[in-house]
């Protein structure tokens, strides 16, 4: 069975049928309409969501289907001590598939260990979001018309940001990619992601410190907040904060088709005098998360029983009791799942659910 965890779960042949499955329902969308009649969706959703919660639900009532679930966990058996396995063992007696998102990270690895049916990721804390990923991508494309070959500048907290981890992650897949990396030095991709995904799956990057330098450059520009909360130094916040801010004067250093992204919400780092410039497509961006998940929906619950589509082998997972995830916001220091592993090259571990650091 395929669930969607994390981008990597998907061959670049899996990804490119949603995202033409997508564009198949833009252009027709009346054929789509009952696809998903008498079909159950749960929507589990354990932190605040608009816009994903929301894309989910539009995405399954204009296939014909229904949407259970709950948008507050103090409102389920959660409050009561219920485990994210147990939760999801019980919605799948109910639903065809289940949107989870969750702020403990590695919640939806553990949920798929257990469940019956396709489990979808919605977004697991500051680790992954791959249906993000996969609107991301469907933009591009309809932004651009391709996505083997581009610039894309990723500017702000690279650090937490999960929809830029994603992002890189399914971009690896794609031919010629360039990748520039804008962030203070306090937010910088983690160091992790640029060995495992850009050094060996050869993406060439660079890092820099200000939009203006590279903006000529850009086929994509790809926003993100930089958080007041993430600096230690409040006086080191003021100094950068307005290097990742995008405006008017900005834009005019950009090419003519490039295009502007952002998983929004934003705050004060594209000002509203941009949206009008054609190549803001942040708010169409938010329209094609609805198309991407009605192709993903239909994908998964069409796969499961398909054994051409199946969870990526990948490596062995490694229990060893003596190692210790050291994120506390993982799932296995929260629920009582199975502490499992993943050993590098080099010798040293990562954790299986979060990726974090293993002492």
């Amino acid at each position: 069975m395929k669930h969607l965890i994390d981008p990597t779960d998907l061959t670049k042949e899996e990804i490119d049928q949603i995202i033409d499955l997508a564009q198949d329902i833009i252009a027709h969308r009346e054929r789509y309409q009952g696809s998903m009649a008498h079909r159950k969706m749960a929507t589990l959703f354990y932190e605040p969501s608009t816009r994903t919660r929301l894309s989910f639900t539009a995405a399954m009532m204009e296939l014909g289907g229904n949407v259970l679930g709950f948008a507050d966990a103090r409102n389920s058996s959660v409050s009561k001590g219920e485990t994210v396995q147990d939760t999801v063992r019980v919605v799948g007696c109910f639903a065809d598939i289940i949107a989870i998102r969750h702020y403990i990270e590695g919640a939806p690895l553990a949920a798929a260990g257990v469940s019956t049916v396709p489990i979808i990721n919605a977004g697991d804390g500051s680790h992954s979001h791959p249906t993000q990923t996969l609107t991301d991508l469907l933009t591009i494309q309809r932004e651009l018309g391709h996505i083997d070959g581009i610039t894309i500048g990723f500017c702000g907290d690279l650090r937490f940001g999960r929809t830029v981890h994603s992002l890189i992650k399914a971009l690896s897949l794609y031919r010629d990619i360039r990748v520039v990396l804008i962030a203070p030095d306090e937010l910088r991709l983690p160091d992790y992601i640029k060995h495992d995904v850009c050094d060996k799956r050869g993406i060439e990057y660079k890092e820099v410190r200000t939009i203006d330098e590279v903006m000529p450059e850009l086929d994509v520009l790809y926003m993100t907040r930089v958080q007041k909360e993430r600096f230690l130094d409040e006086d080191e916040f003021d100094r950068v904060k307005d290097s990742f801010v995008l405006d008017a004067a900005r834009m005019r250093l950009a090419k003519p088709k490039m295009a502007v992204l952002h998983p929004l919400p934003r705050v004060n780092e594209i000002l509203p005098e941009v949206d009008a410039d054609p190549r803001a497509a942040y708010f169409r961006q938010v329209e094609n998360g609805k198309f991407v998940r009605m192709a993903l929906i239909c994908s998964l619950i069409d796969w499961k029983n398909d054994p051409a589509h199946k969870m990526p082998e990948g490596d062995t997972p490694v229990d060893d009791p003596t190692l210790h995830c050291t994120n506390l916001k993982c799932i296995c220091n929260n629920e009582q799942v199975p502490r499992r592993f993943r050993r590098l090259e080099d010798g040293s571990y990562r954790c299986w659910y979060c990726d974090s650091k293993v002492k």
